[in-house]
């Protein structure tokens, strides 16, 4: 089995709680009802959002996927920082064991937040992977934290 990293980092004029409280804490309520063309359901199948819960999201009809799962790993509410793995996820898995993600929110100079991601691939034995291999994914995480951006800057008092 090999593990393959790949990192990514982008800014929002949010503060870093906000964001933090929107994508992590609560995205089981606000992700559904900002992006219902992609997810339909976040739903907590195992715990109550702690550490060792598991996280299905059912995504919308016609997509390519049907649901994921992830576990919550760790959860540091003072340093904002979620460590997930995902542990169940239809095609991707032919060629991986899991994937291990850590997401943190830090402030910026500018009142706003630098959030910071990592993305462990452990794949299968003889398996060698590519970034192209998980654009797609990447797209679509990014478009997510964008349409969350937007709805915070519309509505300021949210998660204040």
């Amino acid at each position: 089995m090999g593990v393959t990293t790949f990192t990514q980092e982008f800014t929002a004029p949010i503060a870093p709680s906000r964001m933090f409280k929107a994508l992590i804490l609560d995205s089981h309520n606000l992700i559904p009802k900002i992006a219902p063309q992609g997810i339909k359901s976040i739903e907590f199948i195992e715990g109550d959002g702690g550490v060792g819960s598991i996280k299905q999201t059912n995504f919308a009809e016609g997509g390519h996927l049907k649901c994921l799962k992830h576990k919550i790993d760790a959860l540091d509410l003072d340093n904002l920082v979620c460590k997930y793995t995902l542990i169940e996820g239809g095609v991707i898995f032919d060629k991986i064991e899991s994937v291990v993600y850590e997401v943190k929110f830090e402030a910026s100079s500018n009142g706003g937040c630098i959030c910071k991601m990592s993305s462990e691939y452990h794949t299968k034995t003889g398996v060698e992977l590519k970034e192209e291999d998980i654009k797609q994914g990447k797209e679509k995480a990014m478009g997510l934290y964008k349409v969350v951006e937007e709805y915070l800057s519309a509505n300021p008092d949210v998660y204040a």
